[in-house]
């Protein structure tokens, strides 16, 4: 089976089977085909040649409504619900229980009890989506398959937003509906999670399939050398070295319940973490910091300067860079072209307030070239890269800023092993560079294996700092959670 786009093989001559009550692992880097195979499955996309089967039949491509009705369903990334419906409104949609052209709310409510119930879900079924949660969410979109005998159920980086509690909860679901016969196919680039749910594991490369094989025949290396077609004998590269002089110091910083008396200090050359539950803070700090959300109090000081941020704009202007948590809603502008999106924070102008766009596509093609940003034209939409080059479009705006204050917002959310590598590498270089750098991950193994310091946030305060030499899972977690006796 085959798909292409004008210029492009997404999907290069890929033949699978799919075993009942299996959970089929898909990896691979950004751009392998991982997402269009699947979407091609699912009937999101019309194959170019080749053809799909289900229980040895071939289906004829009708849309997704068709493939629904057939038993396969899709959970895509960005949740397919209508978020001013009910519960039961958007279980049901397009198929609502009822007789003569009427439905039957109550039938349709009961329906609902009984498939939330199959993923654990204990919500009222007229509640409106908007208010639940995103794990909350996930597990509507799941019943929503279950709704009609889901027979193969695709799940696209489903943990990519949750808890490592809701992950392992939805990992029991996952094995539930295996248990029950159901195939679920299952895009990740955690490796961690592909060793502990994953039955098979097919691996993509450039839109081919490289191997199918169980994953109890694999390990870690020969998993990430077949994903990235090399061995990445160093994922979280870091240079340690005997941190500069305080760059940025943070005094009593507060704003509202999410901010509450803040104080902390990074110095150049350090890499320093905010760890913390879904919740604790750490974003609502570095947005503080950065002026997108103005702090109400506190002091903010950088290179023994004190700092009067009432904006973004102020942050900039003193060094400070931010690589927001959503490089889709707050990072980029998705329908602009790499080259602006790369300088819309320092524009090159001419006189009168005309922009030079010589210098804005030089500025581009060097921050291109130096990132190794995969991209032909500077022009070309930034919608339209992977998930890593569109992280290296962000780094490289705040880098032709010359900001020297760089906080990281997950930067490896949604990014394969490859990509995470190359990320990392930067922000090891910057830090070499004499930058001072800020990581917030809710994934404890880049924290410990990049991070000089641990600063840890429950409820809006740091509870606890851990020194690297004292580096463990088990004590960050603590203070996290605010368990006792870790403060020996």
């Amino acid at each position: 089976m085959g798909k292409r786009f004008p210029g492009v093989v997404a999907v290069d001559d890929v033949a699978l089977e799919v075993l009942p009550g299996e959970v089929h692992v898909f990896a691979g880097e950004n751009g392998a085909g991982k997402s269009t195979l699947m979407k091609v499955i699912a009937q999101v996309e019309q194959p170019s040649s080749g053809h799909v089967e289900l229980d040895g039949v071939p289906v004829t491509f009708q849309g997704p409504g068709a493939a629904r009705r057939l038993g396969v369903s899709m959970v895509h990334q960005e949740f397919a619900l209508a978020p001013d419906l009910s519960v039961a409104e958007n279980l049901f949609i397009g198929d609502e229980p009822g007789r003569g052209g009427w439905i039957s709310r109550s039938a349709e409510r009961r329906a609902s009890r009984e498939l939330l119930a199959r993923v654990g879900l204990d919500v009222d079924p007229t509640r409106r989506v908007a208010l639940l949660s995103t794990a909350e969410q996930q597990r509507v979109e799941i019943a929503k398959a279950l709704a009609v005998e889901a027979k193969v159920l695709i799940l696209d980086e489903p943990t990519a937003s949750l808890t490592e509690r809701e992950a392992q909860e939805l990992f029991g679901i996952v094995r539930e509906l295996t248990g029950q016969g159901i195939a679920v196919l299952y895009i990740s680039h955690r490796l961690d999670e592909i060793f502990e749910i994953g039955d098979r594991v097919t691996v993509m490369r450039d839109g081919a399939l490289v191997e199918t094989s169980p994953v109890s025949e694999l390990d870690e290396a020969r998993l990430v050398q077949l994903m990235v077609g090399r061995e990445v004998s160093n994922l979280y590269p870091r240079t340690h070295q005997a941190p500069g002089e305080v760059r940025l110091e943070v005094e009593g910083l507060t704003r509202g319940d999410e901010v509450r008396d803040v104080s902390f200090e990074v110095r150049a050359g350090e890499i320093v973490g905010l760890a913390g539950l879904v919740g604790a803070g750490r974003t609502e700090l570095a947005r503080a910091i950065f002026g997108a959300e103005p702090p109400e109090r506190g002091r903010i000081t950088k290179d023994g300067r004190e700092l009067r941020v009432r904006g973004p704009a102020d942050a900039i202007a003193a060094g400070i860079g931010y690589l927001t948590e959503s490089r889709k809603t707050d990072g980029l502008a998705m329908q602009l072209g790499v080259d602006k999106n790369i300088t819309m924070a320092k524009l090159p102008m001419l006189r009168y307030g005309l922009i030079d766009l010589q210098s804005e596509r030089r500025i581009a093609e060097r921050q291109r070239d130096s990132l190794r940003i995969r991209v032909p034209r500077v022009g070309r939409q930034a919608r339209t890269l992977s998930g890593g080059n569109q992280q290296k479009v962000v780094l490289a705006r705040w880098l032709e800023t010359g900001a020297d204050v760089l906080f990281f917002d997950e930067p490896g959310r949604g990014m394969d092993v490859g990509a995470k590598s190359e990320m990392f590498q930067q922000m090891d270089s910057l830090a070499q560079q004499g930058k001072a750098v800020v990581l917030i991950s809710s994934y404890l193994p880049e924290l410990l294996n990049m991070c000089d310091r641990i600063l840890v946030m429950r409820g809006g305060r740091i509870t606890g700092e851990v020194q690297r030499t004292e580096f463990s899972e088990e004590r960050v977690v603590a203070f996290a959670t605010g368990a006792k006796g870790n403060h020996d």
